[in-house]
């Protein structure tokens, strides 16, 4: 599941091939339509019809418009902006992954409701034009209030000790090697 192309999020895709190699089968790859464009013309290669082929990776590109399921699981694309870009985020079951995000549309807002764990982008304590800034998304997770969220794309102007001691009680700092445990999903 791709939320946009920009190079920090997808230029990771040449590692996929591990992966092609111990399923063999294709990768299927989640996105929105402007996510799809870029993803075409810069990994030509891993987009491809016919049988696998050895050493670069094979994807599948599927459209998101609307509720999806991978396996059993259904994933519910969150319209998202990044500056002026239209990007994604998805929730799963009571769980929404939000990041690179400097506005949520007033129509998504419905789509963020009774969460347990919300991931949500807090880049530094400045204002920024694609990120919301720490402020912001404290200000973001009260309107959305999740039991717990944690703020990801974290700079490092951010302290994760100085600054994370003034977090409301149910906000955190993400870090390295978190793992939350999701439930009713």
């Amino acid at each position: 599941m791709y939320t946009h192309a920009h190079a920090d999020h997808i230029f990771g895709l040449d590692e996929l091939r591990r992966f092609n190699y111990l399923q063999n089968e294709r990768i299927p790859a989640f996105t929105n339509h402007p996510t799809s464009e870029k993803m075409l013309e810069v990994f030509d290669y891993a987009f491809h019809n016919g049988p696998l082929r050895p050493g670069v990776p094979n994807l599948s590109m599927h459209l998101v418009d609307g509720a999806f399921k991978i396996t059993d699981l259904e994933i519910l694309p969150i319209p998202l902006l990044h500056g002026k870009q239209d990007i994604l985020g998805f929730r799963i079951g009571n769980f929404a992954y939000c990041t690179d995000v400097s506005c949520i549309p007033d129509a998504s807002y419905a789509l963020l409701e009774n969460l347990d764990i919300l991931v949500l982008d807090s880049l530094r304590e400045k204002p920024h034009p694609t990120h919301f800034s720490l402020g912001q998304a404290i200000d973001e997770a009260s309107k959305i209030k999740a039991a717990k969220t944690y703020f990801t794309h974290i700079s490092h102007i951010l302290d994760h000790e100085r600054h994370g001691n003034n977090l409301p009680a149910n906000c955190h700092f993400a870090y390295d090697g978190l793992a939350l445990e999701l439930t009713g999903v």
